[in-house]
């Protein structure tokens, strides 16, 4: 077993304002405003700004993120009075490797977005209807339990299949990322992979995609995630990494196990023509427990189908089996919580969701009860040899 290493591109969280007039923000003051501090925990009920139009010495999302974080006196500030003040912060309390290494993300953007020529450009903003099937738009129109369930199939606990883009939607990304490689290619660029993981495959937000999949979460994963996945903040998923993996001839052959470094991990079969390639399930795990063994009920196994989703916990462990023929080509969409991850750092028992905590927790609560009933059975005991000694010193 084996933990995917973590991925700092993050997705941001569009506020849909106009944009002010471009400037480089300026370093604070070193007065008052440098002495505020940052919230313990965020501001669930504050939108967030949008700050991709800034130049800015580290990634965009991130200034998105610690906005919740700021003090209520900031909150109301300019764009470019917060972007100060984080900016500030970063500087002085982050590692320069951090930032030069979003600074050199931030070039290779740049570079694909003023030279890379789109081949489907109405796929780069979010078409429900020529997106999705007619079912699961109809999940929707309440946004409740019983619609989302309606669509869906649990096999697996946690675990939840349905069918989710129309072929038309799926042979024009299949064509788009085609397009891409052969962009690649023929330019004799250097194209980042989604992770260390996968050696075939593009990241989708790094083409322009971001926005696009981000509404995707916001206005469809989310709401599904708040219902389904609770325990793992469906609520509040703030930022996200979409990216392409390829199997096949030529290409991946398999996948390690892993966990992903997502709360919530949507997984879109895009096609082709394919054999094998089968996901195998072992038990959602936190942290401490990710390299324990599974039991016999957390085995599960799932086929792809074209067009079809499958959604799980990010923390829910699993692997590809190898395409044995063909090619097939996935959607892959980690969803990420800033709020979850900052309510870890304060807890320690994850039973709620950790399979291996729950065990812990089931062998303590065991324990507890023998412990009790040694007790019980010795109090018991000295008081019959109580009552046969006082009955011995009547006779």
């Amino acid at each position: 077993m084996c933990n995917q290493t973590p991925l700092r591109s993050m997705a941001l969280d569009s506020s849909g304002k106009q944009p002010e007039q471009q400037q480089q923000p300026r370093a604070s003051s070193g007065n008052g405003e440098a002495r505020l501090k940052l919230r313990r925990t965020p501001n669930e009920e504050h939108e967030p700004e949008n700050y991709e139009d800034l130049p800015l010495d580290y990634s965009p999302s991130l200034f998105s993120s610690l906005e919740r974080y700021l003090p209520e006196q900031l909150l109301n500030s300019t764009r470019i009075d917060k972007a100060s003040f984080m900016r500030d912060l970063l500087l002085r309390y982050s590692p320069d490797t951090e930032r030069v290494r979003t600074l050199r993300h931030k070039e290779y953007r740049d570079k694909i977005m003023s030279s890379y020529q789109r081949k489907h450009g109405e796929i780069y903003t979010l078409d429900p209807t020529s997106f999705f099937t007619p079912s699961f738009l109809r999940a929707f129109s309440g946004k409740s339990e019983p619609n989302f369930r309606n669509i869906m199939v649990e096999p697996y606990p946690g675990i939840f299949t349905f069918e989710m883009f129309k072929p038309r939607f799926c042979e024009m990304l299949l064509a788009e990322v085609e397009h891409m490689e052969k962009w690649v290619y023929d330019s004799r660029s250097t194209i980042m992979r989604p992770n260390t993981m996968n050696n075939f495959g593009v990241v989708l937000d790094d083409f322009g995609f971001d926005s696009m999949l981000q509404k995707l979460v916001d206005d469809f994963i989310s709401p599904i995630a708040q219902v389904l996945f609770p325990e793992v903040c469906g609520s509040s998923l703030d930022s996200h990494h979409g990216y392409i993996v390829e199997y096949g001839k030529d290409r991946d052959v398999d996948l390690g196990f892993h966990v992903d470094d997502s709360e919530i991990s949507l997984n879109v079969c895009l096609g082709k023509q394919f054999s094998g390639g089968e996901l195998y399930f072992r038990g959602v795990r936190c942290d401490k427990h990710v390299n324990s063994d599974s039991t016999e009920k957390e085995v599960y196994d799932y086929s792809h189908v074209p067009g079809h989703a499958i959604l799980h916990r990010g923390r829910h462990r699993h692997g590809a089996r190898a395409t044995t023929s063909g090619h097939r080509v996935n959607l892959i969409l980690w969803c990420r919580s800033s709020t979850f991850r900052e309510m870890k750092n304060y807890q320690r028992d994850f039973s709620n969701w950790c399979g291996g905590c729950k065990l812990e927790k089931q062998r303590r609560q065991r324990d507890s009860i023998n412990a009790t009933k040694e007790i019980l059975a010795r109090k018991a005991a000295e008081k019959t040899l109580v009552e046969l000694a006082s009955k011995s010193c009547a006779d």
